[in-house]
């Protein structure tokens, strides 16, 4: 079976830009935050499951790395898919191109959670399934800490 990455595109907003020209940090996160949900969707996690299970991913940790300045008026793809998951975890794997370069790749580790019981809890067999069918290739980059020296 081929890989296929989970496509979230968006054009970069007027507003989004920075007091240096480029992309502000915090849209990064906006826009890997809709690449997260498209993600969701393709999993089998998204509004009408949410709806009729009361239950989501919540995002626990991420990490972003900033490679490449982003400017006005560009479009922006992510590529997205599942590089590792657990009975209650998924780790998700973002990068994010603009004029065909990659511009900043995003790493997010979710848990599902049961918003009634208000704890975590396994995801349904469904899910499991269509999880396994968006994992991908896990990047040399994935689990970097920050560090100097």
């Amino acid at each position: 079976m081929t890989f296929t990455p989970v496509v979230h595109s968006e054009p970069v907003r007027d507003e989004w830009i920075d007091y240096n020209g480029h992309l502000s940090e915090a849209y990064y996160v906006l826009v890997f935050g809709h690449a997260t949900d498209a993600v969701m969707d393709r999993v089998g996690l998204g509004p009408a499951y949410r709806e009729a299970n009361d239950a989501s991913l919540f995002t626990v940790e991420a990490h972003i790395r900033y490679l490449d300045q982003v400017e006005a008026g560009a479009t922006l793809e992510v590529r997205s898919w599942v590089v590792a998951s657990t009975a209650k975890l998924l780790h998700v794997w973002h990068e994010m191109y603009a004029g065909g370069r990659l511009r900043a790749t995003e790493e997010v580790l979710g848990v599902h959670v049961d918003a009634g019981a208000g704890r975590a809890t396994p995801f349904p067999a469904e899910v499991v399934g269509l999880i396994g069918a968006a994992r991908g290739p896990v990047p040399e980059t994935t689990g970097r800490s920050i560090h100097i020296g």
